[in-house]
């Protein structure tokens, strides 16, 4: 879809408006204050939420990691208990439940 061009008649509206307006007669010295106060601020956000330390671009996420130790885990209790299961069937008797690793 093309968009139309404006009308001449809005261009020169909007270009004497552009001239006529006043440019900002703001004081110095509150722009100043104002630069301070921001630096300040920024200073301040920078020490509360310090950035994380550089992570190598090979190395996982931490979220990644998080994700392989729990399916390494699930993995470790699913073999557990297939071993169970098979010895059961087998008629081995089954040492009481031993405790695998909790979690939280």
């Amino acid at each position: 879809m093309q968009r139309r061009t404006p009308p001449e008649g809005y261009r020169r509206a909007i270009e004497a408006h552009r001239q006529a307006a006043v440019p900002s007669r703001g004081d110095p010295g509150i722009a100043q204050a104002v630069e301070r106060q921001n630096t300040a601020m920024r200073e301040l956000s920078r020490r509360a939420f310090p950035e994380p330390p550089a992570v190598p671009d090979d190395a996982p996420a931490p979220i990644d990691q998080a994700r392989v130790q729990r399916r390494h885990q699930a993995a470790m209790t699913e073999a557990a208990a297939l071993r169970r299961a098979r010895q059961e069937r087998a008629g081995i008797a089954v040492p009481k439940a031993v405790a695998l690793r909790t979690t939280a």
